[in-house]
């Protein structure tokens, strides 16, 4: 039976033959490699004249023969070997080196990036026979290089017996080789109980590229408040400036390989770009890395997808989602198999990965249907409001800002507040009475962010066209966060973008209690605006006597 072989072109029949036939040996498990199998590998590889390599699992099969070229291998995709947290892949690495040369940096990064049980080159002398064994193990360590380079023993070493050989450890290792094996497992699994203990929460490493740094921290300050509110565990952060973004691997494969391997260090079980990745850079970086890869916008929507309560919400996360995941149906199926279940996998996403293109398109249809009866239902609300002539006030600003805190307060309401972004999604409208017994409709509407998803923007449509409406628009703003200029014009930007910017606009600087007005560092933009506390009544008294005099003017 015809075995797979990585990268036979240009080799005879015979030579492909020779390599089939490393499949027929079998290593006993407690060994790294048979004698005669570690015999036929050198003389198949000093013949073709190229690295040969071989994939062993822990019963002791061969599950893969690769062909490299003189320099080095390319280890393929391993379906059914999989490298959790704690855990190794359940693979060694047997390959020749021609030139008598020991591991290779490519070596030791594939032994960390992959979790192999093992890494070991064999170099080969002029008679063609096995010479050195340089052999390698991944470390359990968070800091320094994650793996030990062991010293090299002679090949005919290996099959001494186990007193004869001259390192004590070095006999341990190769005459029990499992136990070695299990023994580092064992270590690395109590590292990583260690590392998470009491979390129970996913781990991830925040990257982020840009040509330009200037707003490169507060970004990622941005991306870490989305893991909290998403209960993922930020274990570290990394920002890298390049002249351009690298098409294929957003940070360059040299970078990637270094932060996957910290990543690793750390226990991490995905690593998030804080940025939208192609579906060819996703495809790129999960053949690379072996972990889970989600960007921004996937975290934004499995926040989206956790915090919609209500049908429509449902109904427009799906639709977002849907449209996301459409054009990385093209991409091989393991990079999106690796988001199935928990961040970046919920709703949608878990159900649908396999789904063709077709199915979809037709689901994206469907949805698109039921969302625009929501839309033609909303109309004749609005009709109906417009009809009787109540004037509406909607709250907008930036995620966090405190907008549902003060619906609550103005309205006395208990609608759903905390203080995480994407708290509310779906919109709430209230009835509010003035002292002069005008009434007026107050609605609070999904908040805005930097970079929101143009999937999300369109997908919500039916519940911004609320915005449309309103005669008064209230713009909060987190006054005590520290990039609040920054957010003040990110919303603004989305009101622009949506044609709202003639409505007349309140700018509320919220957190008045969190911050020292007279040290403030803009003190003329707090005169553009109403001081206020959202959750003090008392500090809201100048806003509602705004808001009566500009409705009474109105009518």
């Amino acid at each position: 039976m015809k075995k797979n072989i990585e990268n036979t072109t240009g080799l005879k029949a015979s030579q492909i033959r020779d390599l089939e036939n490393l499949y027929l040996h079998r290593t006993p498990p407690q060994e790294l490699i048979s004698e005669e199998q570690l015999q036929a590998l050198v003389a198949v590889s000093h013949d073709i004249r190229r690295q040969v390599a071989l994939l062993i699992n822990r019963d002791g099969k061969t599950v893969h023969v690769i062909a490299g070229d003189a320099q080095g291998i390319i280890i393929p995709e391993t379906p059914g070997y999989t490298a959790r947290p704690g855990q190794l892949k359940g693979l060694r690495c047997i390959h020749t080196h021609l030139n008598r040369e020991p591991l290779s940096r490519d070596d030791l990064t594939d032994l960390a990036l992959l979790r192999l049980d093992f890494m070991a080159a064999i170099t080969i002398n002029e008679d063609g026979e096995p010479d050195k064994i340089y052999p390698a193990h991944i470390l359990p360590s968070e800091d320094g290089d994650p793996y030990e380079i062991l010293q090299p023993i002679l090949a005919r070493s290996l099959f001494m017996p186990a007193g004869s050989m001259d390192d004590l450890s070095l006999s341990f290792l190769f005459k029990d080789f499992t136990g070695t094996i299990i023994a580092i497992e064992s270590e690395l699994a109590r590292k990583n109980a260690l590392y998470k203990a009491g979390t129970g929460e996913e781990k991830a490493l925040l990257i982020h590229v840009s040509t330009d740094t200037k707003d490169s921290r507060s970004s990622l300050d941005e991306l870490e408040e989305l893991c909290r509110t998403s209960s993922i565990q930020v274990i570290g952060t990394a920002i890298q400036k390049r002249k351009a973004v690298d098409p294929k691997f957003v940070v360059g494969r040299g970078k990637l390989a270094e932060l996957a391997i910290l990543a690793i260090q750390k226990y991490a079980s995905m690593m998030i770009f804080d940025t939208e990745l192609t579906p060819a850079q996703i495809r790129s970086i999960t053949d690379f890395v072996e972990m889970k890869v989600i960007d921004r916008t996937q975290l934004i929507l499995d926040i989206f997808a956790r915090r919609a309560k209500s049908r429509e919400g449902k109904l427009q996360v799906e639709l977002a989602q849907l449209k996301y995941l459409l054009p990385r149906l093209i991409t091989r199926n393991t990079a999106m198999s690796r988001l199935t279940g928990g961040i970046g996998g919920r709703g949608p996403g878990e159900t649908k990965l396999e789904i063709n293109r077709r199915r979809v398109r037709d689901k994206i249809v469907h949805l698109g249907k039921q969302i625009e009866q929501i839309r033609k239902q909303r109309n004749q609300q609005r009709a109906q409001r417009n009809r009787k002539q109540v004037p509406v006030i909607s709250i907008v600003g930036y995620t966090n800002a405190g907008k549902s805190t003060l619906l609550n307060t103005l309205t006395k309401s208990q609608i759903t507040a905390e203080n995480k972004l994407f708290a509310t999604l779906d919109p709430s409208s209230r009835r509010l009475k003035f002292p002069r017994d005008i009434e007026v409709i107050i609605t609070d509407t999904v908040g805005f962010i930097q970079n929101l998803p143009d999937e999300l923007m369109e997908a919500f449509h039916a519940t911004l066209e609320e915005l449309e409406d309103a005669d008064i628009l209230l713009h909060v703003v987190d006054i005590s966060n520290p990039r609040y200029d920054q957010q003040m014009k990110s919303v603004d930007r989305i009101i622009e973008k949506l044609k709202l910017d003639t409505i007349p606009v309140i700018y509320l600087f919220n957190k008045q209690d969190k911050i020292d007005i007279s040290t403030f560092d803009n003190p003329w933009l707090l005169n553009q605006g109403i001081l206020i506390s959202a959750t003090n009544q008392q500090t809201l008294k100048p806003l509602v006597s705004r808001l009566e005099e500009m409705v009474a003017k109105h009518d």
